[in-house]
């Protein structure tokens, strides 16, 4: 299991607080990686993350960013380098979603939500890959998700900044394959999380969703922790521009 094992790792997480961001900070802390965490209202101490995290013998170093700002994503990307050096991983995790009808969608709803979950990323991968590439190693994995590949309704921005995280992974596994960067990503299906609760607590379309899952049940965030652990290791080495779903089965469907 040597090709899994994270020993001496650092993995820069964004959306660690909670959810799949914090399974994923867990599980790879468990695989042995050091953490720096990304949270626009992580606590610089004390945080549930960074107990889990400590509990494990790693490290957890604790950043606050407001990702829809771009000024402070790049502040970011270089305080960590100066502080930490390059991290050997990146998870771009962080994410918003609005819920509006397209016809009624705010201009600073579909702003918001393509700032997070779009721009923010690349801002980080360029700056932090550009890095990699000089030491020629590194690990990129973005969160994307079931609307990487269908529409949604009612969230045209985090549909379309979804689909845009899919065709980013491509291109930069593209460019940077040949140059000992891995960049992959991880598509959740339907997952307990807060981003699905009103959907969880409407009994009409709790029910729809999970008569189409073939697992029959809503995933879990802990659910997470093999899939990242694998892209974030040996074990994938030969793994580029690859959107892994994990839906419970939904997209087989």
């Amino acid at each position: 299991m040597n090709a899994f094992d994270l020993s001496g790792k650092t993995a820069l997480v964004t959306g660690c607080k909670r959810g799949i961001g914090f399974a994923m900070a867990e599980g790879l802390a468990e695989a042995g990686a050091n953490i720096i965490g990304v949270s626009a209202s992580l606590e610089a101490q004390g945080s549930a993350i960074a107990s889990a995290v400590t509990a494990l013998g790693r490290s957890f170093a604790a950043y606050q960013c407001d990702l829809a700002r771009r000024d402070d994503v790049r502040a970011l990307a270089a305080k960590v380098m100066a502080t930490h050096g390059v991290p050997d991983i990146l998870v771009n995790n962080a994410g918003t979603i609005k819920r509006q009808p397209a016809a009624e969608h705010a201009d600073a709803d579909w702003f918001e939500v393509i700032e997070v979950n779009l721009n923010a990323q690349f801002l980080l991968s360029r700056d932090l890959g550009a890095k990699m590439l000089e030491r020629g190693s590194g690990k990129i994995i973005f969160t994307a998700s079931l609307l990487t590949f269908q529409g949604g309704v009612t969230v045209p921005g985090y549909a379309a900044a979804k689909g845009g995280i899919g065709q980013l992974t491509k291109a930069l596994s593209n460019e940077w394959a040949a140059r000992g960067i891995n960049v992959n990503a991880i598509a959740p299906g339907y997952i307990a999380t807060d981003n699905t609760a009103a959907l969880r607590a409407d009994p009409v379309r709790n029910q729809q969703i999970l008569a189409r899952i073939p697992a029959g049940r809503w995933g879990e965030a802990a659910d997470f922790k093999g899939p990242v652990v694998f892209l974030a290791s040996d074990a994938s080495r030969y793994v580029h521009g690859e959107i892994l779903v994990v839906d419970g089965g939904w997209m087989g469907r």
